[in-house]
């Protein structure tokens, strides 16, 4: 069975009386499955059961794939509808490829400005860490943590890195608050944890990717220190492919963990370039 990447959003530069919405629809290869337009006056949840039915008694997909809010308005519903699973997610690099062939351009969506993180959430301390990649997985996964969270194709040595190879990531001590941060992080499902450099007077700082399209801010610093720590993180953060984590225990003792994420992101230089090969 596949996993289907889907968008159903509207045309840009439609020239139309009537706008129109178009339906694309790949595997994880790239490779097209479908595509379908409509006016909008059809783009409905009904109009995309139509449209997708007759592809079930082929092959069925194992999920469907959505990274655009308002695709994800009407593929939910339709999804349930067909008895499939759907899962919102950024990760469908395969759909961005096509689409931005298809249509031309950046497919990358509007985001919010960065909202600050619920101060009744934020915990007593926190820090830059780094782990080997041969221990990353290993050190947590046989331990007893309330939310772990490791998406598939992020095993730092499956993906070819040396075993010793440093995987940066951020630890957050939330003492008593330790559980309802971990909490809430596994609710608004984090992306990439992104450092933000000081410039023009304006402090620097960490922003949480999260969900589709929303951002929080972590913290800020204007501390030198701590600013060359976030530097270091960020080399890293491009020798590692991306891979990251974020782990939430209630102190240092290092006895309990409360919750731990593995991440990943595009990596971009200081000019704001992103590497070749890097998604």
């Amino acid at each position: 069975m596949t996993i289907w990447q889907a968008d159903f959003y509207k045309l840009p530069r439609d020239n139309a009386p009537v706008p129109r919405w178009e339906l694309v629809v790949c595997d994880e290869q790239g490779s097209i499955i479908t595509t379908a337009t409509c006016p909008q006056t059809e783009a409905s949840v009904p109009w995309l059961i139509e449209t997708l039915s007759p592809l079930l008694d082929e092959a069925p997909p194992q999920k469907i794939q959505v990274f655009r809010p308002q695709s994800l308005a009407l593929m939910e519903p339709t999804a349930q509808r067909l008895q499939i699973p759907l899962e919102a997610t950024r990760k469908t690099t395969a759909l961005k490829r096509v689409l931005a062939q298809r249509r031309g351009g950046d497919v990358s969506l509007e985001q919010p400005p960065p909202q600050p993180l619920p101060g009744a959430l934020w915990g007593e301390n926190w820090r830059f860490a780094s782990l080997p990649a041969g221990d990353l997985l290993a050190v947590f996964c046989d331990r007893p943590l309330p939310i772990l969270q490791i998406p598939d194709g992020l095993d730092p040595l499956a993906l070819g890195l040396p075993s010793t190879a440093p995987i940066p990531g951020i630890i957050i001590e939330g003492g008593r608050r330790s559980m309802m941060l971990a909490r809430w992080l596994e609710e608004v499902q984090p992306v990439a944890v992104n450092y933000v450099a000081t410039e023009a007077g304006v402090s620097g700082g960490l922003v949480l990717e999260a969900g589709l399209v929303d951002r929080w801010i972590l913290v800020t610093f204007e501390d030198r220190e701590v600013a060359a720590a976030a530097e270091l993180y960020q080399q890293r953060l491009v020798s590692s492919q991306g891979v990251h984590f974020l782990l939430v225990q209630p102190d240092n003792t290092g006895i309990t963990y409360t919750g731990f994420w593995v991440l990943s992101h595009p990596i971009t230089d200081r000019a704001g370039r992103i590497p070749e090969g890097s998604e």
